[in-house]
């Protein structure tokens, strides 16, 4: 009778464990987030793993979520090899990361995603820093573009300057992103229309490298929406 009575204490007090993991790990996901719609969270782990703050697999599902500026209407993800401060977390203080973790998923971002995330800091400097390497003649002291529209397209997008910089700089830029490996990436600019004194249909190539905590298997560009499939490594 006790030892059933201790099993059943040692359940509900995983189960506990299992609850109080969960809601600090949305709350942790949320604090790394300006919103999410929509957010479920799965652990994965045994009891004996819960106990010690190591957690083999959590599964992650978010949608219209908003990271530093960047929208995203879906996220389907999954971490795994997680250590955490579970004492501290048992205490009611905040989780934190013990170390790197690998995540694997699929981001989906629409065309209106894109644009509602032009005013980001995330995504403007990264197209003002793609663009200085692709044209040689546009340099870091140039005036920064401020852009406002982007249309996705088969294989490639569209970038339009507002129209403050059209006259001065450029009237739109098409842009080609090819995936040469896990974190290298190829872009090309196929039409460069009004920049500067230069003609129209110049074209302009470069490399990307994203870094070793990137590894994208598939980015695919489809009207209206663009895909991506990878891991990216998580640091403390």
């Amino acid at each position: 009778m006790s030892q059933v009575s201790s099993e059943g204490n040692a359940s509900k007090s995983t189960r506990m464990i299992s609850k109080v993991l969960t809601k600090a790990l949305k709350l942790w996901l949320r604090s790394q987030t300006t919103k999410i719609g929509h957010l479920d969270l799965k652990i994965e782990a045994s009891d004996r793993q819960l106990l010690s703050g190591s957690i083999p697999q959590v599964s992650i599902f978010a949608q219209n979520a908003v990271y530093q500026g960047l929208h995203l209407t879906e996220a389907n993800l999954i971490a795994e090899n997680i250590r955490i401060n579970i004492g501290s977390v048992l205490k009611g203080q905040p989780l934190k990361l013990l170390e790197a973790i690998p995540v694997f998923g699929n981001v989906v971002l629409t065309e209106e995603d894109l644009n509602a995330s032009l005013a980001s800091t995330l995504l403007s400097n990264a197209l003002n820093d793609a663009l200085i390497k692709l044209i040689p003649d546009y340099s870091a002291k140039s005036k920064k573009i401020v852009w406002q529209k982007i249309i996705l397209a088969n294989n490639y997008l569209l970038l339009f300057p507002a129209d403050d910089f059209q006259s001065s700089y450029l009237s739109e830029i098409m842009l080609e992103l090819e995936l040469l490996n896990g974190h290298e990436l190829k872009i090309k600019a196929k039409t460069i229309a009004a920049y500067a004194n230069a003609e129209t249909d110049t074209k302009y190539e470069e490399y990307l490298d994203l870094g070793t905590d990137v590894d994208i298997q598939e980015l695919n560009l489809n009207p209206g929406k663009l895909t991506c499939q990878g891991k990216i490594n998580i640091n403390p």
